[in-house]
């Protein structure tokens, strides 16, 4: 199984910025392997959905920012790649 996600969240006023550090090799050539989907959820609601391919380059950085998160909320992020692995990592936003 891939090593766990490295994910920061700060609440910062009435928004949450988000840090996340993916360990994947995301190898192109004769086999391909890369994440293919991201999706971080917030309170059962999905605050972010990325659709990705092979162009992502190896142990992706993703950062964003939505509204109506608090401290001590709880992000879930899950990616799936094209090989059907899957790995899903929670933080609590700081």
């Amino acid at each position: 199984m891939p090593d766990p996600m490295r994910i920061r969240a700060t609440a910062q006023g009435d928004g949450v910025d988000v840090r996340i550090l993916m360990s994947h090799e995301m190898a192109a050539g004769k086999e391909p392997h890369f994440i293919e989907k991201v999706t971080v959820t917030h309170a059962g609601k999905v605050v972010l959905s990325a659709d990705w391919g092979p162009a992502v380059s190896k142990n992706p950085y993703l950062q964003f920012k939505f509204a109506g998160g608090k401290k001590g909320d709880e992000l879930t992020v899950t990616w799936v790649d094209n090989k059907g692995e899957t790995r899903t990592d929670k933080a609590t936003i700081n």
